[in-house]
């Protein structure tokens, strides 16, 4: 091997080295501010908006469509997985309307972040859910997902879901 590809095999060596290194301090950066505000260093409009998504899930536990979509602003708009978009409360609370209709189904959400714009008007929960029910063998399947909602203060001070999406995780 001669010394100019002996340099250039090392200089190479020490750019992907380079760029490894600031990329591992970037998300480190990133990865530290996020554990912060989920482990409880939320402000207290986020800790209020988690709160809000935590009672949706306890409601959610009820399977009482109504008391469900009564989460959502009237133009709500809900992003079920495998299905089309719900466009509405009405149409948001037919779709847990028809997952309510099984009687094995059964749900439940973790906020895990929460955030309030500085404007105060629009906020957003993120989390992790579990659902179950029977499948068409009779044996039970068990789901894990994500989810992402958009929040979105009323004029009457209170808050209602504006976008509502979720997802399973791959099997």
């Amino acid at each position: 091997m001669n010394r100019i590809s002996m340099g250039k095999r090392l200089q190479g060596l020490m750019f992907v080295l380079a760029a490894a290194g600031a990329f591992a301090v970037l998300f480190s950066v990133i990865f530290s501010g996020r554990v912060a505000l989920a482990a409880g260093d939320m402000d207290a409009a986020a800790k209020a908006l988690a709160k809000l998504d935590d009672d949706w899930s306890a409601a959610a536990a009820t399977k009482d469509a109504d008391r469900v979509a009564s989460f959502y602003a009237e133009d709500a708009i809900a992003y079920p997985p495998n299905e089309p978009v719900a466009i509405g409360r009405a149409a948001a609370k037919k779709v847990w309307a028809a997952y309510f209709a099984d009687k094995t189904f059964s749900i439940s959400w973790k906020t895990l972040h929460a955030e309030v714009a500085k404007s105060g008007e629009f906020g957003f929960t993120a989390g992790t859910y579990e659902d179950s029910f029977n499948g068409p063998d009779g044996k039970r399947v068990t789901e894990k997902g994500k989810y992402l909602c958009t929040w979105k203060k009323q004029s009457d001070g209170t808050w209602k879901a504006i976008h509502d999406m979720w997802n399973t995780d791959g099997k």
